[in-house]
């Protein structure tokens, strides 16, 4: 496994020197528009440290000539400079000792201006950082943003703009806004660290352009998206690739690492006025039972229609739940949901809104007000704002209509910190997002089955035709030889022999049995169909000869310049469900995985569902169930279900194929067969990229590398391997063999059962991040885990903290030692110095284990009631003590 990627030339990152600084410096010139602007925003935010200013002169600030002489050494740095001058501040800066800067303006060689300074630096074009809790605002915003829970990381200038001034009308606050502009050295990865760290965030949107380090942006995406909603908008995409698959793989990306993304800017300014203020509650299902509650039909109708259009559901009241609302509700009202009151309705609005939040059967409610001559418009929208806030069940969003007196009403509720919206349709795609999230970060953390696909592969051979290609010069695969690769990892294929003339053709159709296909063998043609380069239904040996003949032909005429290198014979197929599986490559993500219908017109049909290898059985099949294909799979009018864990196994082939040979650059399989009996690949194309290139995964695969038997001091043999997402079934097993005591001192309290959120975290781990050992015993079908060790690497990239746990029945078989040595060797390898834990101070069987395996002990200076252990990483035999 590849350690996560830093640099080595810069200082290590202070990430409170960019969100926690003490001491800020502005290094301005005066004739650049910007450096008064920023000047400003300074002196007026409030900030709690001290400032300085170097290069002009500036109410608010303590004034020095020249960095040298600042008194103290700056945390943090603004530098409103021209592109020449940046390299000697920043040099003068990294003399100071200053960790971090901001440069909002243009620095073509910034990331080597980090390199050579050390000063580590968000741009260039960075719209700046405010910290509102703190009253930093070095931004080139045109007004103060003021304090919150939601956090802006964005690329664009003027979409951070747009969204300061849409949140100051509608009263929403920030804790952070962090532009990372160009992300020459500090991008997406390390903003969002900070963000799934900070208490005072709740939600955090992201404005996309350019990603620089994929594995590292998805693995702190996710880890974010694990405690708070994470939405993203991206800009341009098309604009890049119109086709969209560049965009249909971002989008992947993101529900991958559990973000929802959003399609435009009305979108995300949705998104954030409802995550900003509220949250679904804690009940089961998807969240997207929705009830409306409206004055007026017509928009309750709308509401209505939007909700069904984007895939929601209207909530199933209950007979109980219709009795009791009509006791509550004024007479006259619909009976149903959605409900309707009646143009005077007035404060029973809200009534109907706490009534229906509080129901069990509802996730959300929409509450829609429509203008009503004579009403006290002030009075309603009061009652529904206590009813709002009141809830603590499902959330209420509002949509008041109208502009002229529905816009003092709605920001009197944004004031009073509802979600509230100006159409049925904005307060739908509110609850909408609240839904998306919520699938999206379930499914990013779901639990898939124990079972895992036994994958034995020829690696080798694979190995050695790729080296056979790569020597006689060429990247492209023939259609027979990239079968022939799937045929390695398991893949069914279509019998077939090559023939490098038409009687040997003959021949080999007489061999296989007719009917058969006969296609055309040419590096040089992709398509071969375009030529008639495919017969099929050849049921004689003179059909064999003319089909040839003709093939041979019509390259002649069509293609004079292609290499024809004979024939490839196949044994025509029963028919199936026609599906294409391919692994390409994106720009910014690398490679990706897609599904859909498949056959000649395949690329017309639009049918086409992505995701990132590596891909696990549960992945597959959300896959396949995201695409039109997935819906023919069941079944449909003569057509008999096809045996869809044969799509998926195939799907998780694929996938491997993709970790364990980084050098293709593009796999196919055009058509795949899908039948009641499995499925068969019937055509197959490959690409090898350039000699010495070679694809990097977005999603690091498991580690195979530190899977390992090992043998107990009684002589039983155990496998000691990375922990999997499969194992979460055995993971909660082993929890519920541990006794009370293990428990306390593993997790310092008394649980009685790891939630499912919990085993999520524990199992489904980066292996980036963090490494968790475990030893399992094969009992049957399935495995028995006896034994964890965790080691999660801090934030600064030097430092693990671990934790370690072993079932009782081991004890004394030497189990835990090896555990622990395994994380060792780990760290070693991933660069990390430092491994350190805490241990409960009556859990002597702990201390004493950790005193013999080189761990030096210390009282916790928080808490007397807990020891620090820490230990540097060095080679094992030296470093470990044998027991006792």
């Amino acid at each position: 496994m590849t350690p996560l990627p830093s640099l080595a030339t810069a200082k290590r990152l202070r990430e409170e020197a960019f969100y926690r600084p003490r001491h800020v410096v502005l290094v301005a010139d005066p004739a650049l528009p910007m450096a008064g602007l920023l000047a400003r925003n300074l002196a007026a935010g409030g900030f709690r440290g001290r400032l300085f200013v170097c290069g002009m002169a500036s109410d608010g600030f303590e004034q020095v000539a020249s960095l040298a002489e600042l008194p103290v050494t700056p945390d943090l740095a603004v530098l409103a400079l021209p592109a020449e001058a940046l390299e000697p501040a920043m040099a003068a800066l990294g003399a100071k000792g200053c960790p971090a800067a901001v440069v909002p303006g243009a620095a073509p060689d910034l990331a080597g201006i980090v390199a050579r300074t050390g000063v580590r630096a968000l741009g260039q074009g960075s719209f700046g950082i405010c910290v509102p809790g703190i009253g930093l605002n070095a931004s080139l915003s045109h007004l103060a943003p003021r304090k919150g829970r939601l956090a802006l990381i964005c690329q664009s200038s003027a979409i951070a703009r747009a969204v300061l001034d849409w949140a100051e009308a509608e009263s929403v606050g920030f804790s952070h806004v962090i532009g990372i502009g160009g992300n020459a050295d500090l991008g997406f990865a390390h903003a969002l660290d900070w963000l799934s760290r900070d208490p005072g965030t709740g939600a955090i949107l992201l404005d996309l352009r350019r990603i620089k380090n994929r594995r590292m942006f998805v693995s702190a995406a996710r880890a974010a998206a694990r405690t708070r909603p994470v939405v993203a908008l991206r800009a341009g995409g098309r604009l890049e690739d119109a086709s969209g698959t560049a965009d249909a793989v971002m989008e992947a990306v993101l529900r991958r690492a559990g973000v929802l993304r959003v399609e435009g800017l009305d979108d995300l300014l949705s998104a954030a006025e409802t995550l900003a203020r509220v949250k679904l509650a804690a009940r089961g299902g998807a969240g997207d039972r929705i009830a409306i509650v409206s004055n007026a039909t017509g928009l309750a109708q709308l509401a209505a229609d939007a909700v069904l259009a984007g895939g929601a559901r209207l909530a199933a009241l209950s007979p109980e739940a219709l009795s009791s609302l009509a006791i509550g509700l004024p007479q006259g009202w619909s009976g149903r949901n959605p409900i309707t009151l009646g143009p005077l309705a007035g404060t029973a609005l809200g009534e109907g809104a706490a009534m229906l939040a509080a129901l069990p059967e509802v996730d959300a409610v929409i509450a829609l007000h429509a203008p009503v001559a004579g009403e006290n418009a002030e009075t309603t929208a009061t009652a529904l704002a206590a009813a709002a806030q009141a809830t603590r069940a499902a959330p209420v969003l509002v949509a008041w209509a109208g502009q002229a007196t529905a816009g003092p009403q709605r920001a009197a509720l944004a004031r009073a910190g509802l979600a509230v919206f100006a159409s049925p349709e904005a307060a739908a795609r509110g609850a909408l997002h609240l839904s998306q999230d919520r699938r999206n970060r379930r499914a990013a953390a779901e639990l898939p089955g124990r079972e895992v696909l036994a994958l034995m592969p020829d690696r080798a051979a694979v190995a050695a035709l790729f080296a056979r290609i790569r020597a006689e010069g060429r990247c492209e695969l023939t259609e027979d030889e990239a079968l022939s690769v799937l045929a390695a990892y398991g893949l069914p294929v279509a019998q077939g022999r090559v023939a490098a003339c038409v009687e040997e053709a003959v021949a080999a159709a007489g061999a296989l049995g007719f009917p058969v296909v006969l296609k055309l063998r040419s590096p040089d043609i992709r398509r071969k169909t375009e030529i008639g380069g495919v017969a099929l239904g050849l049921r004689s040996e003179a059909a064999v000869r003319d089909a040839a003949a003709a093939m041979r032909a019509n390259a002649a005429r069509l293609r004079p310049e292609a290499r024809i290198e004979g024939f490839l014979v196949q044994r025509e197929e029963r028919p199936g469900t026609e599906l294409r599986l391919r692994l390409g490559e994106d720009a910014m993500f690398g490679p990706f995985i897609g599904f859909g219908l498949g056959g000649t017109a395949a690329d017309l049909l639009g049918d086409e569902a992505l995701d990132l290898p590596p891909l696990n059985d549960a992945l597959a099949k959300g896959l396949i169930g995201r695409s039109r294909a997935g819906r023919l799979l069941a079944g449909y009018r003569d057509h008999p279900p096809a045996e869809r864990e044969a799509v998926e196994a195939a799907l998780v082939r694929l996938s491997q194929i993709a970790v364990d040979f980084p050098e293709i650059l593009a796999l196919g399989i055009n058509p795949l067969l899908a039948r009641a009996d499995g499925v068969v690949a019937l055509d197959a194309g490959c690409t090898l990229r350039p000699v010495g290139q070679a694809g990097m995964l977005a999603i690091p695969p498991y580690p195979e590398e530190w899977v390992a038997p090992w043998t107990t001091r009684g002589g039983e043999t155990l496998t000691l391997r990375p922990i999997r997402p499969e194992d979460a079934e055995a993971h909660a097993a082993f929890f519920a063999r541990l006794t009370p005591e293990d428990i306390r001192w593993r997790f310092f309290s008394q649980l009685k059962e790891l939630p499912p959120q919990q085993i999520a975290r524990m199992t489904q781990i980066d292996y980036d991040r963090e490494m968790a050992f475990v030893a399992v015993r094969q009992a049957g079908r399935v495995e028995e885990l006896l034994g964890v060790a965790r080691l999660i690497r801090e934030p600064d990239g030097e430092t693990g903290e671990f934790a370690v746990i072993v079932d009782r029945r081991m004890k004394g078989q030497g189990l835990g030692r090896r555990l622990m040595e395994r994380l060792f060797d780990w760290a070693r390898a991933q660069g990390i110095a430092t491994i350190a834990g805490q241990v409960l101070a009556d859990n002597a069987p702990m201390l004493a284990f950790t005193r013999s395996l080189g761990f030096t002990l210390k009282r916790s200076a928080e808490d007397e009631e807990v020891f620090d252990a820490r230990r540097a990483v060095g080679p094992v035999a030296e470093a470990i003590s044998p027991p006792p």
